[in-house]
């Protein structure tokens, strides 16, 4: 029998190409990567590059089969398999979800308000493990239940192309409806009295330009579109009101936003435009007794809250002023008060306030000095306790009710960690550190106590779009951090931790401080004997995969090892090419490079393909999703082939594209678990760490 194994890695062969912007070309020999029938993949070239770097993955990764394997049961250990969530009251029904032993997805379930506990009233309204048998990738988007507690609404993916099929189950017989919206993309609104659905459909470029109402019963071609959008670069959305009147039309970009309202009842009512968009503001809003409350942007970058009259929408009032110290995140009606959530020095804080009393302003305290808390499901219109989500990095997820006439948390439950853990093994600190400008960026690090000094770190960033990176807890980071790593998460601009003017330092002009900022972080947490050079393992994905092709270009030797996962890496030619689904939409966060020489010209210096030399790079490992419409496959693929083109150095370089997939990799608890696995058993066999 021959030996199949691959003795070298894969090299792409390279077909020169060239684009010409602003009088200036730019060369790629690997844009045949590209297959020119995308989002259908069938080019036998490049179908067989993919496999033959899936295969140079798996050689290399074969003799770490036993470790992979032993860290995957050691994550899954501190699972709790059996498990389910604190059932909530939403109108005459309990509502919770469950796995069960060995499941890798959950089952909905809810039972009658009052009825007894011991199951017999329970019923199951949507079983993801059924609807997941025999696929290889598996995904429930939306999922909503009428108002009247009989139909069911939900939205599922089984390849990763974020193209979703709507359907309507009827829960009292079990059946399903024949209604079947496919290509959806968006939250299903019901409206006209649990008669109809509000929905959005992604075009062929996979932008949602439209809401769109579907009469139950009738057939797609009755469908009425309720709003459309003519700008590229806008998306469309639809959420309800907290008192359900409303149906909320929203369009937008990264900086700018527009809504409609429309009655819920009358569906095809002419919208209320709330205010016309202008560049630069952004909006949302809700409504209560005919007044709207409005989130903007339009005063202070921090956010205001404002109210206006129903029926002179764009008559703003202050409410609560921006602020440079407090950024306003958001805020939610409920009949008796409302509650605004944001940070403080960039620690989550969470305020009840009433209608009667504007004074009167009630946060809810929290027992540790950092921390992320946030509402969490909380659907009826008339609350009287709120269900909160908290957790740290070194404290479990807990779920909190919150009784608001007596100002008192209850705990309800803490996440369980069957293998065991010890809190009072491990400490968590929040530092500064002063980047090449003299910013202070914030920094988290979990480590255990028994940890000696300059050990191996793992440090994660993403720092792009206004995404904070909570201080949060997670299991399977145990398994770095029990193995004498130190973990931090680099707060570092581009980001909003910090609000709206930590973002804005981190995009289009000012991008590259996101990138000096991360280099800077790692140094400065080596000064500190937090770690040493090459003794850093680092992640990021997406956008913050960009950030780890930047960093390894700059400072190749701070690293030893890096995992970039569906990297966004080829930012110039993505920027360059309207007809990628995100591309007119992400201008106003990276620039128009086909509009603008100066943004060619900064895109070109820092896009981490473009900047690829011939120079060292620390060990890396890469994935990619081949249905992925976020980060097209061909962007990490192109990304290894010129690497393994330049580098100088013999360190390892892999390439792992899920050809079942999208962005966000393998579907299920557990096949996601095996992921990290594989990453965690690279970096620990290139820091050379045992155990």
């Amino acid at each position: 029998m021959t030996d199949t194994t691959p003795a070298f890695p894969p090299r792409a062969a390279k077909k020169p190409a060239s684009v010409t912007h602003h009088g200036i070309t730019v060369s790629d020999d690997y844009a045949w990567l590209r297959d020119p029938g995308y989002p259908k993949v069938d080019d036998k070239e490049v179908l067989a590059y993919l496999e033959a770097e899936n295969a140079w993955f798996e050689t290399r990764m074969a003799p770490r089969k036993d470790r992979i394997e032993s860290l995957f049961r050691e994550m899954r250990a501190r699972i709790k398999e059996a498990d389910q969530s604190v059932p909530q009251k939403d109108g005459n029904f309990l509502y919770w979800i469950e796995y069960e032993e060995g499941a890798e997805y959950k089952k909905w379930w809810r039972r009658p308000v009052g009825a007894p506990e011991d199951g017999s009233a329970d019923q199951l309204i949507l079983d993801e493990t059924a609807l997941a048998e025999g696929k290889e990738y598996f995904r429930l988007g939306a999922i909503s239940v009428s108002q009247n507690g009989r139909l069911l609404a939900y939205a599922i993916d089984d390849n990763g192309s974020e193209r979703f099929t709507a359907r309507i189950k009827d829960l009292e017989t079990g059946e399903l409806l024949p209604d079947e919206i496919p290509g959806t993309l968006s939250a299903l609104i019901w409206a006209a009295n649990d008669t109809a659905l509000v929905y959005s459909l992604a075009n062929e470029q996979w932008r949602t330009d439209n809401a769109r109402l579907h009469w139950l019963g009738k057939p797609l071609s009755d469908n009425v579109e309720l709003y459309h959008e003519d700008d590229e670069g806008f998306r469309v959305s639809a959420s309800l009101s907290a008192n359900e009147k409303w149906v909320i039309v929203s369009s937008g970009d990264h900086e700018t936003s527009e809504i409609r309202l429309i009655p819920a009842h009358d569906p095809l009512a002419e919208p209320l435009l709330v205010r016309p968009r202008e560049k630069g503001v952004e909006y949302d809003v809700d409504e209560r007794e005919g007044t709207l409350f409005i989130h903007a942007n339009d005063t202070h970058e921090n956010f205001r809250l404002a109210t206006a009259p129903l029926d002179r929408p764009g008559e703003w009032t202050t409410v609560i002023q921006g602020s440079d110290e407090f950024y306003l995140t958001g805020f939610d009606l409920f009949e008796r008060f409302y509650v605004t959530e944001g940070r403080l020095g960039g620690l989550d804080r969470i305020e009840l306030r009433f209608y009667d009393d504007p004074s009167r302003v009630e946060p809810i305290e929290f027992p540790e000095a950092s921390y992320t808390a946030s509402l969490a499901n909380n659907p009826e219109w008339d609350m009287e306790q709120l269900r909160l989500s908290y957790e740290s990095m070194i404290s479990p997820a807990s779920t909190y009710d919150y009784h608001v006439a007596d100002r008192r948390l209850d705990l309800l439950k803490v996440q369980e960690i069957p293998s065991g853990y010890d809190r009072d093994l491990y400490a968590t600190e929040r530092l500064e550190i002063a980047a090449r400008d003299g910013t202070m960026i914030p920094v988290s690090v979990m480590y255990r106590k028994d940890r000696t000094s300059a050990g191996p770190l793992h440090l994660y960033g993403y720092g792009a779009y206004g995404i904070a990176i909570p201080p949060g807890f997670s299991t399977t980071r145990l398994s770095l951090v029990d193995r004498g790593f130190a973990y931090a998460i680099a707060h570092i601009r581009g980001g909003d931790d910090l609000g709206r003017a930590w973002y804005k330092a981190g995009k289009l002009e000012s991008r590259t401080n996101a990138f000096t900022d991360f280099v800077d972080v790692a140094k400065g947490l080596i000064a500190r004997d937090f770690t040493e050079k090459g003794r850093i393992s680092i992640s990021g994905g997406s956008a913050g995969g960009e950030l780890m092709g930047a960093v390894i270009n700059s400072d190749p030797d701070l690293w030893g090892a890096v995992v970039a996962h569906v990297p966004f890496v080829d930012v110039l030619a993505t920027m360059l090419d309207a007809s990628l689904p995100l591309t007119p939409g992400e201008w106003p966060e990276w620039g128009n490079p086909i509009e603008d020489q100066a943004a060619f010209e900064l895109i070109r210096s820092y896009s981490p393909y473009d900047n690829v030399r011939a120079q060292d790079y620390p060990p890396l490992l890469v994935t990619a999703g081949l249905n992925d419409p976020r980060v097209t496959y061909w962007e990490p693929a192109k990304w290894v082939a010129k690497l393994r083109e330049v580098k100088t150095d013999d360190n390892e370089l892999l390439l792992k594209t899920n050809m079942g997939a999208g962005h966000g990799g393998k579907s299920g608890r557990f096949e996601s678990l095996r992921e990290t696995a594989e990453e965690f058993a690279f970096i620990l066999w290139q820091l050379g760490v045992e155990g």
